[in-house]
């Protein structure tokens, strides 16, 4: 079994028991920064574990050296420097070939920086995971073409101000969170606009950026059961839909599902 762990994005005790036992049965582990992950893994008392770069500039050099511990049926597992491998880490291309040598493989659950950088901002599903700004400006208005609802990108310390320039321009000067050194002591969520300038130069950000107020008024003219359905759609349960709906048009919960859900009983 190939198992996909989870690991901190910031404080050491975020990490779940079973990833810390599944890295305690393995036969050997896979990891961007063998450094890093040494820190980790001493932590918490894992010694003796075969431990094998796998990065994002060897990832596909390395994929038939990974396959051969997973085709002789032994244990082992991908860790990221820090969240979930495959989100803007190595894991991708291994998911891959895994499927198509249809071979085992599951994932470890455990923290996300985007989840949890959506979930401080306050703000309301749908959202779009966009990762990493594209460096060219054709990819950038490929990958943003008709983005509408919270968009959620990481940015880089050195881009900020760049990249939510980019952003102001192409989306509009909307309102987002800028949330730094996730679950760490020094975790920051700050509130601004697009605009804004931005003088923090140290850390890992994620920005989260609201829809548009415009959005919010255009969804009100649809009626009641198309805007409910809006959400719906986009991820929501029935219940969460229900009070972005009341929400969205400033009356009681249970009007919306007066309206909606009870007529349809």
């Amino acid at each position: 079994m190939v198992y996909l762990i989870a690991t901190p994005i910031g404080n050491l005790a975020e990490i779940t028991f079973r990833a810390v036992e599944t890295l305690k049965s393995v036969s050997a582990i896979f990891c961007e920064d063998t450094r890093h992950s040494q820190v980790l893994l001493s932590h918490y008392g894992i010694t003796g574990k075969p431990l094998y770069s796998y990065h994002k500039f060897n990832e596909k050099m390395s994929l038939d050296f990974v396959l051969s511990f997973a085709e002789r049926g032994d244990d082992i597992a991908l860790i990221s420097d820090a969240g979930m491998p495959g989100i803007n880490d190595p894991g991708n291309i291994l998911v891959n070939a895994l499927k198509e040598r249809n071979l085992p493989y599951t994932v470890i659950s455990g923290p996300s920086a985007f989840v949890n950088a959506f979930v401080l901002s306050g703000y309301q599903p749908p959202f779009t995971y966009y990762g990493f700004l594209p460096e060219k400006k054709k990819d950038r208005e490929k990958l943003l073409d008709g983005t509408v609802d919270v968009a959620i990108f990481y940015l880089a310390v050195h881009d900020i101000q760049e990249n939510m320039a980019y952003l102001c321009e192409r989306l509009g000067d909307r309102e987002c969170c800028l949330v730094k050194e996730l679950s760490k002591s020094h975790e920051r969520v700050r509130f601004c606009h697009l605009s804004d300038v931005i003088d923090d130069t140290k850390g890992e950000f994620v920005l989260v950026v609201n829809r548009a107020e415009h959005q919010t008024n255009a969804l009100c003219e649809l009626s009641v059961q198309e805007h409910l359905d809006y959400y719906i759609k986009g991820g929501m349960s029935q219940k969460d839909a229900i009070k972005a709906v009341a929400k969205d048009r400033n009356v009681p919960k249970n009007d919306i599902y007066k309206l909606t859900i009870a007529d349809k009983k």
